[in-house]
This record gives structure tokens, sequence and C-alpha cells, in this order.
């Protein structure tokens, strides 16, 4: 399992990606639709690691209930259903695994209530 990358929930991606490209240095490494937002993520160009950019207002109904001032973390493992019953057998609950936009993948929360994502990658 490697960290993939990190989910920042912000008000303004506009400004955000600004801020990270032509403050910081970073490229931008990808981007998605989720109905009239896009997700961006960006990171330097060198590195594997990046930030995922996700609006607010997409996370309006938040079903998991995330704490959106925290950021989520995503880890990266190439055999999900193996990577998903090694944390069970260790006592973890997690969800099923499952797609969410477009990607196999599923979640555990930590023992304080953070939840993190695991995708195929």
């Amino acid at each position: 399992m490697k960290v993939g990358y990190v989910v920042l929930y912000v008000d303004d991606a506009d400004a955000c990606l600004r801020f990270w490209t032509e403050q910081v240095g970073m490229v931008e490494k990808g981007r998605k639709s989720a109905g009239p937002f896009s997700i961006v993520q960006v990171g330097f160009a060198d590195q594997e690691f990046s930030f995922e950019l996700v609006p607010l207002a997409l996370m309006k109904d938040n079903p998991n209930g995330l704490d959106l001032a925290t950021p989520s973390i995503a880890f990266r493992v190439a055999d999900l259903d193996r990577a998903h019953d090694a944390l069970v057998a260790k006592g973890v609950q997690a969800t099923e695994v499952g797609e969410h936009s477009g990607m196999q993948t599923f979640a555990f929360p930590d023992n304080e209530g953070r939840w993190f994502a695991v995708i195929k990658g």
C-alpha cells in the first residue's frame, strides 16, 4: 500500500489550482468531471504524489459524514480484494469493494472516525 493522493476539500477550486500551480510550482496531473464540477489533481512533475482538489459544493450532501476540514488520504494497491481482506482480518471495519467515481475502491475509518480510501492502481 502506498499513498496515492490527498484530497483537499476547497471553497474555490480555480483559485486553489492557481495557488498550487502558479505560486508553489506544481503541475496539473489530471482532471475529471463530477456533474457540473471538475476535480483536479496537482503535484510536482517529478513525483507520483498529488493533491486532489475537490470542490466543497460537490460534497454538500456528504453521505459518509466526512470531516471536510480534514484532508482525506487515498492509498493505491495492486490488488483491492487482497488489501481489503487483509485489513478486515486485522479488525478494520471496511466498506465493500465497489465502484466510486469510475474507479474500483473501498474505504475504512481509523479509530477516530477519519475515512481513508483504497484505490486500485
